[in-house]
């Protein structure tokens, strides 16, 4: 079955207007032209995609079948000869990013913002938010991507991940007392938030390891050396949240920001901050 882009067109115009003659104006074309592209569309697929009365005309089954599908189809060839009319960008962009987010969120933001604009040098920097902010307020970075678990910015919101305990599936390391546990060293965080939590909730703990990058802490969790403090979306395969009921529940409310250098306004700095924002909401709807 081959879909002609343009009989779609026309068939969208037609759902929409509700009547052939409105739709052939908007077009900017003849009523009996529209009404030739509906019935070839007809034709291919088979049945009759409206019912005709004296008002106009409405949807059948097949074509309500078929609306959503033709919508998304127009949708994504204008936006494609859009981006193809678009001059590529060109010129620097600092990006920070925590390293939980590096190959998932900025890998595929990377990817589609690459294609398009191939002439854009990006640098990234992986670091802790602290770290991050520092960096943007001293002109070192264009865009940061960072947790606040208070002190909230006006950066934009690109999603809530709060951080949990995150212990491996296959080891019973957080039935243990003192509790094994991982952790950034020399971290204000983990301090204030992360054993201040089992504190709270009167689990007596031992430092078991200790790591200054996220991706150790996941280690730590999936080999059963110790239960670590991990970014919900993130939690490894083969590990799993330690809830409530079991005693423990989430350590902060993280929202994750992406904050802007207010002195970076160039197309590219723009360009890659939709890209940005565009991955984590592709990540949140899967």
């Amino acid at each position: 079955m081959n879909l002609d882009s343009e009989l779609l067109r026309a068939f969208v115009a037609v759902a929409d207007a509700g009547n052939v003659t409105r739709a052939a104006d908007r077009m900017g074309r003849t009523q009996s032209a529209v009404s030739m592209q509906i019935r070839k569309l007809e034709d291919i697929v088979g049945d009759p995609l409206f019912r005709r009365g004296s008002r106009g005309v409405s949807l059948t089954r097949k074509g309500e079948g078929l609306i959503g599908n033709a919508r998304r189809i127009i949708t994504l060839l204008d936006e494609t000869a859009a981006s193809m009319k678009s001059a590529p960008l060109d010129g620097p962009v600092r990006i920070g990013i925590p390293e939980e987010y590096g190959v998932t969120i900025l890998a595929q933001a990377l990817s589609e913002f690459s294609k398009q604009h191939p002439r854009v040098e990006i640098t990234v920097r992986f670091a802790k938010t602290t770290s991050q902010v520092a960096a943007l307020n001293a002109g070192e970075l264009d865009l940061a991507v960072v947790f606040e678990w208070e002190n909230f910015s006006d950066g934009e919101m690109l999603m809530g991940d709060p951080t949990v305990w995150a212990t491996s599936a296959r080891h019973m390391r957080h039935e243990e007392r003192p509790l094994p546990v991982a952790i950034y060293p020399n971290s204000g965080w983990c301090r204030d938030f992360a054993l201040k939590s089992l504190v709270q909730r009167g689990i007596d703990y031992r430092v078991a390891y200790m790591s200054d990058t996220s991706g150790g802490l996941r280690l730590a969790a999936t080999s059963g050396l110790a239960v670590a403090p991990i970014s919900r979306s993130n939690i490894p395969a083969g590990c799993r949240e330690l809830t409530s009921a079991e005693g423990f529940g989430a350590i902060d409310a993280a929202r994750v920001v992406l904050r802007r250098n207010p002195a970076a306004t160039g197309a590219a700095v723009v360009g890659m901050a939709e890209a940005i924002s565009e991955a984590f909401r592709n990540r949140s709807e899967v």
